[in-house]
């Protein structure tokens, strides 16, 4: 695999990449992948194939991310690259075509993106689609369609579809508002108003700090050094803030308004943006906290029966001993975590008894000698 794949060089301290099927697998050779094993580290390696273009074709790209670290923070997504990519200089800011594939972070980040480039301008999906964080390994698929439709498989189900004009801003709009015609003066849309009938009470106004009078002034305090002494301001116990009208139900509410549409004199329909020319190079370009993710099962391909078919008989036929694997490491760990705290607990109450057994001889020693004193 080194030979295949060429570790970038624009950076001395990149993570290193091992081939392992990591700590529980499926198959001890078929689920062999490259792993990160550096943490808090930038990663950048890719592989070279025969240049293609997808022009006319089905643009199908397919892999597996087992997250085996249960990864806090780190990339898990490729990249797809034009036949011109300097590979030994490849880093985050390398021009590619296609970014593809899981990101966590923290609580909040856990998606797949999906951001195709356009004009030498990457466009993100405007769909959330959700990522698996499980530490088990998942098939990733995206496809791209001649039609400008796509979607997103994760373990060969649907989590996504669409058109790629629609879901990403390629080009501008196909209609907007008429410049020319404004809204009515007389068209309500507040859904709530203020309340004609609520009124101030006349207790409201108080100021926000007053003076604490129950201050005294400091016995050194110098008037000609820190100036006049002054009573100290503190918050108001009976400040009740700014006041203002309960809100009611508008009676005249008509609703948002439609404001009239008509065609965009700036677009232009583009039935190419799905396609790429010389598609000759896929990466991994991440940045991990926590080291320990598998790459594995790459495909890019024009067939997706063939993608479907690949999955199955990949990641399809191993997941579930993974599984099963990965469940009886996890029940032997914690019968050898019940046998360590028992001997524990044991070494414990030994040591208790040998304590109570030498307190007891002190004990017949001293009354012993007690007795003979008296």
């Amino acid at each position: 695999w080194q030979k295949r794949w060429i570790n970038s060089e624009y950076k001395a301290d990149l993570g290193k990449f091992k081939l392992t099927a990591g700590k529980f697998y499926g198959d001890p050779v078929r689920d062999k992948g490259l792993q990160t094993s550096e943490n808090s580290k930038f990663y950048a390696i890719s592989s070279r194939f025969k240049p293609f273009s997808n022009k006319g074709k089905t643009l199908i790209i397919q892999y597996t991310v087992k997250h085996e670290q249960k990864i806090d923070c780190g990339g898990g997504y490729v990249k797809i690259f034009s036949s011109d990519l300097d590979q030994k200089n490849l880093r985050g800011d390398s021009h590619y075509y296609i970014m593809f594939g899981p990101d966590i972070c923290g609580s909040e980040t856990k998606k797949v993106h999906v951001i195709l480039n356009y004009k030498n301008k990457p466009h993100p999906i405007k769909k959330p689609i959700r990522c698996k964080v499980d530490g088990y390994t998942h098939l990733y698929t995206l496809i791209i369609r001649p039609d400008q439709t796509y979607e997103v498989k994760i373990d060969n189900e649907l989590v996504a579809s669409g058109n790629l004009e629609d879901d990403l801003d390629f080009l501008p709009p196909r209609k907007i508002n008429d410049p020319t015609v404004r809204k009515p003066a007389d068209w309500d849309d507040r859904i709530q108003i203020d309340d004609p009938n609520d009124i101030k009470p006349e207790d409201w106004d108080e100021p926000e700090y007053i003076m604490d009078t129950s201050a005294e002034k400091p016995e050194g305090w110098d008037d000609a050094a820190n100036g006049e002494w002054h009573y100290p301001m503190v918050k108001n116990p009976l400040y009740r803030g700014e006041w203002k009208p309960r809100q009611i139900d508008n009676p005249n509410y008509r609703g948002v308004w439609p404001h009239p549409q008509i065609d965009n004199p700036n677009y232009s329909p583009d039935s190419s943006i799905y396609s790429y020319e010389n598609i000759s190079i896929i990466g991994l370009d991440i940045w991990q906290v926590r080291a320990g993710t598998i790459f594995d099962n790459f495909l890019i391909t024009d067939d997706e029966v063939y993608a479907e078919d690949f999955g199955d008989e990949t990641w399809g036929e191993t997941k579930g001993p993974e599984k099963e694997m990965n469940i009886k490491q996890t029940e032997e760990e914690q019968e050898r975590e019940r046998v360590t705290e028992e001997k524990y607990l044991e070494q414990r109450f030994k040591k208790k008894l040998e304590r109570k057994k030498e307190s007891g001889k002190v004990r017949a020693v001293r009354n012993t000698i007690e007795k003979e004193e008296l």
